[in-house]
Order: C-alpha cells, then sequence, then structure tokens
C-alpha cells in the first residue's frame, strides 16, 4: 500500500548523544532531496548504507548521516528515510519542523507500525509484542514481549488455522456432493486434525495462569493489623521511602504502591491499610480498598507483630485468608532475635532489613515462579488467552456433534474457532481492537 509522508522524531525527547528522525511513505527521498547536501545525492543513495552530510533545516544545520530504506525491505514496507542528527531537543526538532514543511505529515501514535502491520511485515501479535518490549520494566516483560516481536505465537496460531482451512475444503467437498457418503478414512481424518488443532491449542491456554506473570507482574498484598510495620516492609522491599512511617495507627489510609524486580520479573507491591473496624469513614474507605487489592493479589503478605502473641484481629484476618496463596511473616526480628511467639513463614526487620532477601526468595517460590520457562510456547495476554478459550469451545462443539449432526453445521464451528484465532493473528480483527493496540505506541514507532 502507499501512504502520504509521515514524520516523526524516533528517539526519546531529551538531550542525548544521537536523535533519529524518521520518515516514511510513498516520497520520502524527495523531502531528503531539498534538506540533505552531501557528495552524494539521496536520489543515488545506495540502499541500507549511511551517508555523511549536512541537514539543512532552514534556520538551523547539523552535520550528521542519512540512510534509505528501499520498499519492500523497510521496517513499514515503503520507502523511508532516516537522519541521524546531534541529539540536541532544538537539533531533532528542527529537522523535524523542515520535513513537515516539506509536505509530510507528523506520525500519530504507532503508526509506523500500524503500517508494517498493514503491509504484511508484521504479524498484530508481533506488534504487540514490540509495544510490550517498549514498556517492559523486568527481564521477564522483555523476554515475553520478543517472544510475540519474533512471531513465535503468529505461526504456531497460523498453523492451526492452515489444518482447520484444510479441514474445511474437506468438509465443502463433500457438502458440494451430498450424493456421496463421506468414506470413514476422510471422517477419521477431520475428527483427528481437529483432535491435533486442541492438543496445539490446550497448553497454550493453560500456561497462561504462570506465564501472564511475567509479563503484567506479581501482585503482592502486604496486610495486617494497624502499627504492624506494613509501610516499613515495604519501604524495605523498595530500598527506599515510599512509605510514610509513623507509631500513629491508621497512618495508611489508601493503597500505596511500589514496584521491584525480583530474579527478572517485576513485583507490584501494595502496602494496605491496616484491618480492624473503624468509625473514621476515610479510614473506612481506605480498609475496603485494601481488601479488594488481598483478593486480586497473586500472593498476601500477613505481616504480624513478632514481640507479641497473635491477637484476635490477627486471628480474624487469618481465617479470612484461609484457602488464599499467603505467607505469615512476624516483624521486629531485630528485637526478638529471632524468638517468635507463634508458627510463622518468616522473621524479618523491617527496620534493618534483615531477612528481607530470604522474604523474596519465599516470593518467587510461593507464586511458582521457578515453574514458568521461557524456553517453551507461553501466553500472556488476556486477549489472546480469551480468543484461544474460545476457539476451543467451538473446537469442542465440533468434536462432540460429529456423526450427530450435519457436516454444514460442524463445519459453522470450525469457522468460528479459525476466526477466534485470526483474532491474535489479526485476520478477522475490527478497527476498534487494532485502534486500541496501536494507542499504546509511542510516536515514532
Amino acid at each position: 500500500m502507499l501512504f502520504e509522508n509521515i514524520a516523526a522524531i524516533s528517539t526519546a525527547p531529551i538531550a542525548s548523544g544521537v536523535a533519529i528522525i524518521r520518515i516514511s511513505g510513498e516520497s520520502p527521498l524527495d523531502i531528503a532531496e531539498k534538506m540533505f547536501i552531501s557528495s552524494v545525492k539521496p536520489r543515488d543513495f545506495e540502499p541500507y548504507k549511511m551517508y555523511v552530510g549536512t541537514i539543512d533545516c532552514g534556520n538551523i544545520k547539523d552535520f550528521g548521516m542519512c540512510v534509505y530504506f528501499k520498499a519492500p525491505r523497510s521496517y513499514t514496507g515503503e520507502d523511508m528515510v532516516e537522519f541521524h542528527c546531534h541529539g540536541g531537543v532544538a537539533i531533532s526538532r528542527a529537522v523535524l519542523t523542515r520535513a513537515l514543511e516539506l509536505g509530510a505529515r507528523l506520525a500519530e501514535r504507532g503508526e509506523f507500525t500500524r503500517r508494517a502491520f498493514l503491509n504484511g511485515k508484521m504479524s498484530l501479535s508481533a506488534c504487540e509484542g514490540l509495544v510490550d518490549m517498549i514498556y517492559a520494566e523486568s527481564e521477564a516483560e522483555a523476554r515475553s514481549g520478543y517472544y510475540l516481536y519474533k512471531e513465535k505465537l503468529f505461526k504456531k496460531i497460523g498453523g492451526v488455522q492452515d489444518k482447520l482451512t484444510s479441514v474445511l475444503a474437506l468438509i465443502d467437498a463433500n457438502i458440494d456432493y451430498p450424493e456421496e457418503d463421506i468414506e470413514s478414512a476422510e471422517f477419521d481424518n477431520i475428527k483427528n486434525t481437529l483432535i491435533e488443532c486442541k492438543n496445539i491449542l490446550v497448553p497454550l491456554v493453560e500456561s497462561y495462569k504462570d506465564s501472564s506473570k511475567l509479563s503484567s507482574g506479581v501482585n503482592v498484598a502486604i496486610c495486617g493489623r494497624p502499627n504492624a510495620g506494613k509501610s516499613s516492609l515495604l519501604n524495605a522491599l523498595l530500598n527506599c521511602d515510599k512509605a510514610i512511617v509513623t507509631d500513629i495507627e491508621g497512618t495508611t489510609r489508601d493503597v500505596v504502591e511500589g514496584k521491584k524486580d525480583i530474579r527478572g520479573v517485576r513485583f507490584n507491591f501494595y502496602d494496605t491499610a491496616g484491618i480492624r473496624d473503624s468509625r473514621n469513614e476515610i479510614e473506612r474507605i481506605g480498609i475496603e480498598r485494601s481488601k479488594k487489592h488481598i483478593e486480586s493479589a497473586h500472593v498476601v503478605i500477613m505481616l504480624c507483630d513478632g514481640t507479641k502473641k497473635l491477637t484476635e484481629d490477627d486471628r480474624t484476618i487469618l481465617d479470612s485468608l484461609k484457602g488464599r496463596n499467603y505467607l505469615l511473616v512476624a516483624n521486629k526480628r531485630d528485637i526478638t532475635g529471632g524468638r517468635i511467639p507463634f508458627e510463622c513463614d518468616l522473621a524479618v526487620s523491617a527496620l534493618t532489613g534483615e531477612n528481607i532477601e530470604a522474604l523474596e526468595r519465599l516470593l518467587v517460590e510461593k507464586v511458582s515462579l521457578d515453574n514458568v520457562s521461557f524456553d517453551g510456547d507461553f501466553l500472556t495476554e488476556q486477549r489472546h488467552y480469551e480468543a484461544l478459550k474460545k476457539a476451543l469451545d467451538k473446537l469442542d462443539a465440533a468434536l462432540f456433534n460429529m456423526g450427530a449432526m450435519s457436516l454444514d453445521v460442524i463445519a459453522e464451528d470450525i469457522k468460528d474457532a479459525w476466526k477466534q484465532l485470526g483474532l491474535i493473528s489479526g485476520e478477522t480483527c475490527n478497527e476498534d481492537i487494532i485502534n486500541e493496540i496501536f494507542a499504546k505506541f509511542c510516536v515514532g514507532k
């Protein structure tokens, strides 16, 4: 497809060593011809080769480089030009402004990648992987994004779609010639192919429960009675003064959040308001919010004062955590010397940081991250998970109805399964889904 020229700064809008201004569309070389002065004219550039020269922006000039990417072997699949200039904010903006004056339009968020998708250079899932890599805050998020970006999921889903297409072709052939009953061998072939497709998709769906923690992070709620040291523990885990700490009960009125990378995985910590009966309206609202975070957490740290026996309030909170994934942690080990008057998973000192690393190791074990691997296939996106579940439901319906329903009814279920898989590859996505995905991108990518 040919689109109008668009331009944007592709590097961060801050002072840096180098800035890159990207132009893509039907005629970016026309713009380069008017603003790049070198011994070789842009029209004569050898594609994919850097040329040095002067970038003429009108009032501002800079000595930099220019490279031409020839369609279709470019990021967007269309002709592209990049200017590499010194990374001053004023310089990069001047280069962009001049490109816009010469006929380019300012690119929208994610428009370069959107054109790559529309021109068949990338699948929709690869685009999602790319934006995950851009915003990754941990090694695990970057690696899970790279899995999508390298089309690994797309190839697996595409393989299943190809199998379903062959089954539909076989069914269509038998529907077109109803006077000839479907042979037993063909019937078995259809059934076995559907089972084969299920066997590919089921492990992907099952991987979502643990693998999703890699992309969105592990949510950890720190709960307990007021003044147990929850805010101090959050600060110790983050190694900074994130939460306000005082001796006054009920200091934390709202949930305080913080993030930390542990073994390459992002952990999202939530310091919750102390749970107790309160007549204070503001504190009650904070306690209700705390309970919601506790309910949605992957693991809960129940923090108690290690210098005292468990109180009735402590036991009430522990009863509410039955059936949930939690750790009972005693605080103030620096005072008790490790002698705790109740059984717990670990004793720590939020004040001195003693055993904080041991707590981190327990958290990793508690959420079973050791069972999550990047070596096999996995699923991290909620959207992909929902599409695969629906596709499996349709395949189950087709298998259940085989022999009992007509072929055209079975074919409809198989077509619906194919369409659900197309939501991942992008073949059946509507404009709203596509817009939502590319709205996550920054301008210039």
